[in-house]
């Protein structure tokens, strides 16, 4: 069986693996470059795994007039840039010893031993650079079912690093088969290391439950999250009843996956500083969750926050409190994040200055958002007499 694609054809990754191969060395595409291509999904990232010492990497590349960066040398890595496009190079590797969190590995000259210390079996395809896959452990079964395994035993591999339970729920929302459910072995094997999760730190935890969320629809993993205990031991408090139901909103207007619309969805306490999330995501969280416990109408929604805000706060409320969807409110915010205020401060200056404009100002624009935005100017500065 072959891979195919531009990203594997393009003359700087042939390039890459010419520099080894001419040379009497292995260039293996790896990981999920190939999954990916097999999958028929974009491949973002190229890695190649070789039997080439880094040192030996780094000599190549320089022969051959590419820039290569020491990224990781220590640990086998090497990136090589060719024609702006980064290729990740990694020398075979064995797991010499693990706590969990780190792994003290020794380099190999096989690429069997190279993929028994990956996570999943359809982590663990290779190719030449003609395409040619390379399946040492049998993966390419499994990929085709869309079946995500452990390599070998599942528990040895998730006490290597205990990341790789958050890894395998995220993967299985991305490209697992949801109508065939999970690995029971898998499910058993996660459910025994919880207490490994304590030592992740929050960035990597955080990281990872924003690309499951951002999974077309993660409910079926963030279920089995729960069930197994992992949702309550990162997230106490969460409850994840309305994320099916908000993603099924969220398909049936055609909105895009919003990870932190679903991460206010599932609630809990002190989300930011339990996922370590930027400034900006915890503000977004916070705004969401203000929105879906204020009153306020459709039209107010889009009108302070616009329209994407309103949509994703209008489906917060209706999945969480289990209320339908309004048909009109969607238009409604529409019709708000359109809106414009038609009173200025100058408008007003002759009767109000200071604390008591600003107050005036405020008590209008509340006249006017609960008018739906129809009270003109005229009635409005009308209205300023009665205040």
């Amino acid at each position: 069986m072959k891979v195919s694609g531009d990203w594997l054809t393009a003359a700087p990754t042939q390039a890459v693996c010419a520099m080894l191969e001419t040379h009497g060395h292995q260039a293996l595409l790896v990981g999920g470059c190939v999954r990916n291509a097999l999958m028929h999904v974009p491949v973002n990232d190229i890695d190649i795994s070789t039997d080439a010492r880094p040192e030996r990497v780094m000599e190549l590349a320089k022969a051959a007039g590419l820039n290569a960066i020491p990224t990781g040398i220590e640990h086998g890595t090497v990136t090589v840039v060719a024609k702006d496009i980064p290729h990740e190079i990694t020398t075979f590797r064995r797991d010499v010893e693990t706590d969990g969190r780190r792994a003290v590995v020794a380099f190999s000259d096989h690429v069997e031993d190279d993929a028994h210390r990956r996570d999943f079996t359809m982590n663990a395809l290779y190719a030449r650079a003609d395409g040619t896959v390379v399946d040492p452990l049998g993966g390419l079964s499994d990929l085709k079912a869309r079946r995500l395994r452990f390599i070998d035993n599942a528990e040895d591999r998730i006490r290597e690093d205990y990341l790789r339970i958050l890894r395998y729920f995220r993967f299985h929302a991305h490209y697992g088969d949801p109508a065939e459910g999970m690995d029971p072995e898998a499910l058993a094997a996660i459910a025994a290391n919880t207490d490994g999760l304590a030592s992740l730190s929050k960035e990597r935890v955080g990281s990872e439950m924003m690309k499951l969320l951002g999974a077309p629809d993660p409910a079926p993993a963030v279920a089995a999250m729960r069930s197994t205990g992992v949702l309550g031991n990162l997230l106490p408090g969460a409850d994840d009843r309305a994320l099916a139901p908000l993603v099924h909103l969220e398909s049936s207007i055609g909105l895009l996956p919003d990870p932190i619309c679903r991460l206010t969805a599932l609630g809990g306490a002190d989300l930011s500083e339990a996922l370590r999330l930027s400034k900006k995501a915890a503000r977004q969280r916070d705004l969401l969750h203000a929105g879906v416990e204020s009153t306020d109408t459709p039209g107010a929604l889009g009108y302070r926050h616009g329209h994407d805000t309103a949509a994703s706060i209008l489906l917060l409320r209706a999945a969480m409190l289990e209320l339908p969807l309004m048909p009109d409110a969607l238009a409604a915010a529409q019709q708000g994040s359109a809106a414009s205020f038609p009173i200025r401060p100058a408008d007003l200056m002759d009767r109000f200055q200071g604390a008591a404009l600003g107050k005036a100002l405020k008590a209008l624009e509340a006249q006017w958002i609960a008018s739906e935005f129809t009270l003109s100017k005229a009635e409005l500065l009308a209205a300023s007499d009665q205040l």
